[in-house]
């Protein structure tokens, strides 16, 4: 039967003779043999397990968790749990790698539509991004209710010239009142904006944010920080960001 010293069991497994080394001290490959001279000697069966260490170890298992299997007398009971546990880590640490791609990506997008770059404007980015889904969940919400009762104002109108009857449109017009103030109220309460010049964040004087010009992603209003008026850029502002 062959027998492997220490360097010739790496190099057949490709991995370091500190590694072998370190196997050995964690009591998970022990030698065979010993000589008189204390030179450790693998059998054909140690380079087996290590090869099979190797493969677990490159799919991350802990080494504790190897010691265990490898001391199970039934260690097919164990294999299943260790390869569940494992997807869970792995399928998490590629959910935080994605997340953090995607802000690559956003960051290297959003950095192309500065035109004066300074350090200050990486952290105007990141206030963004880190409001980004925050902030479309305020908008989505301004959809869901607001085509409803654009629906309605339209049937309304359709309705009065069509047939003349035009109740429904007084109706609606009524209701209409206080759901824009609700529904404006709600919208101011949520967003917040980022001054262009001295790059804090801040909430607009209501009524000038009511009748400002606007973009979809900027408002013109005046920071309460430094008095700048121009557009800036809608961020979410909402209770959790005070």
């Amino acid at each position: 039967m062959s027998k492997y010293t220490t360097g010739e069991l790496a190099k057949l497994c490709n991995v370091t003779v500190r590694t072998v080394q370190y196997y050995d001290s964690r009591g998970i490959l022990i030698p065979s043999e010993l000589t008189d001279g204390g030179r450790r000697l693998y059998s054909e069966e140690d380079l087996k397990k290590l090869r099979v260490i190797c493969f677990l170890r490159e799919l991350d298992i802990p080494i504790g968790s190897i010691s265990e299997l490898l001391a199970e007398e039934h260690p097919e009971n164990v294999i299943s749990l260790l390869i569940e546990q494992q997807e869970l880590v792995l399928t998490e640490e590629m959910n935080e790698k994605a997340e953090k791609l995607e802000k690559l990506n956003t960051l290297k997008k959003e950095l192309k539509t500065v035109n004066n770059f300074t350090v200050e404007s990486i952290g105007d980015i990141a206030t963004i991004m880190n409001s980004k889904k925050k902030l479309f969940k305020v908008r989505r919400n301004l959809i869901i209710f607001g085509v409803p009762m654009t629906i309605l104002e339209w049937a309304s109108i359709i309705l009065w010239i069509v047939t003349g009857i035009w109740w429904p449109f007084l109706i609606y017009t009524i209701l209409c009142i206080p759901f824009s103030v609700v529904i404006s109220k709600y919208y101011l309460d949520n967003v917040a904006y980022i001054c262009p010049e001295c790059h804090e964040v801040f909430k607009p004087n209501t009524k000038e944010a009511i009748f400002a010009n606007h973009t979809p992603t900027t408002r013109k209003v005046t920071c309460t920080k430094c008095g700048h008026k121009g557009f800036c850029v809608e961020t979410y502002g909402g209770k959790d960001n005070d």
